[in-house]
């Protein structure tokens, strides 16, 4: 006997970022399945699909954050209670796709008796299920590792660079403290522009805050834009702005990727000396975080060429031109 099978993709998504799930769904011209997620009483979750997923390539979105209704923790436990369910439901493969994973920061023990909780998460989904991770530009690449099984890094790379072409001839990238200098250099590569780089120092035992030393590059006069992965209290990027500024920089912009823009973050943008904040959709933008420097673009296209890619058995790396290995 032969039979031959047709694949079928199928994408789910949890509450925490239904705008940018519907997005990626119409670009990929699938539905998207609903969850029915709901909690009882006492808080615990549960869910029920509201169709079948046996033997499809089943691929659960959900971006790791606090709303006003569900925290973190509340996100990832989600994602995992979905992820179950697809693997009860007898789903052939299973991705987790993560545009923001949570704990990222929380890589390696920096002190005595820490948790290296990124890896813990990668554990939790591994354990639940998920054969397959799928994230947009970790806080480090050694994440990657954590998972035992294969892990597509994506980059907003592509989205950010067509975006500053438009900013001018005499462009300066800058790396807001030596870890970013890497991504930074990928960047000016791609653009053609010089690379500068921010001297910081994190004050031990003492969250959230960084010092600011000083700049290596020639930024007098010209534009820069700051380039970092994320923005959370945004006491780094304000602190390499206040440099470039004092270093004669005629125009201070910023580039991230995932917009956390955690209190007091919108008022130190507000009250800081850059011009323009450009972030992607990897996490919502409720109206408390809205501000008038804050400019959104959308990932979607590239989480949506990507979950083509790996439904197809394609290069994912191909779609970056493998500048999301390096």
């Amino acid at each position: 006997m032969e039979l031959v099978t047709k694949k079928k993709l199928a994408l789910i998504a949890g509450r925490s970022n239904v705008a940018l799930a519907e997005e990626v769904a119409g670009q990929l011209g699938v539905p998207l399945l609903d969850a029915n997620l709901a909690a009882f009483a006492n808080g615990e979750l549960h869910c029920r699909l509201d169709a079948s997923v046996r033997g499809a390539d089943v691929f659960i979105m959900q971006s790791h954050v606090s709303t006003s209704e569900a925290s973190v923790n509340d996100s990832i436990m989600e994602q995992l209670i979905v992820v179950d369910a697809a693997k009860r439901a007898s789903a052939k493969r299973i991705t987790a796709v993560m545009p923001f994973f949570g704990y990222a920061r929380q890589d390696r023990k920096s002190e005595g008796r820490e948790p290296i909780t990124a890896r813990l998460i990668a554990d939790l989904f591994l354990a639940a299920g998920a054969q397959r991770l799928m994230s947009v530009d970790l806080h480090s690449g050694q994440i990657q590792g954590f998972f035992s099984g294969p892990v597509d890094h994506l980059t907003a790379m592509p989205v950010l660079v067509d975006y500053m072409r438009h900013l001018g001839d005499d462009l300066v990238i800058v790396s807001p403290d030596a870890g970013r200098v890497k991504v930074a250099e990928r960047y000016s590569n791609q653009l053609h522009a010089d690379l500068a780089t921010i001297h910081k120092r994190r004050l031990k035992g003492v969250k959230n805050q960084v010092e600011a030393l000083d700049v290596m590059g020639d930024v007098d006069g010209r534009t820069c834009v700051l380039i970092d992965d994320m923005i959370d209290t945004a006491g780094t990027i304000v602190a390499a702005a206040e440099q470039l500024k004092a270093r004669g920089a005629a125009r201070i912009m910023a580039a991230t990727t995932h917009g956390v823009l955690s209190p007091p973050a919108i008022e130190r943008l507000n009250a800081s000396c850059i011009e323009r904040v450009v972030i992607t959709n990897t996490l919502p933008l409720p109206p408390e975080k809205r501000s008038p420097k804050i400019e959104v673009l959308s990932i979607a296209s590239v989480i949506a060429d990507t979950i083509d890619a790996v439904f197809e058995d394609a290069s994912v790396s191909e779609i970056f031109g493998g500048q999301n290995q390096t």
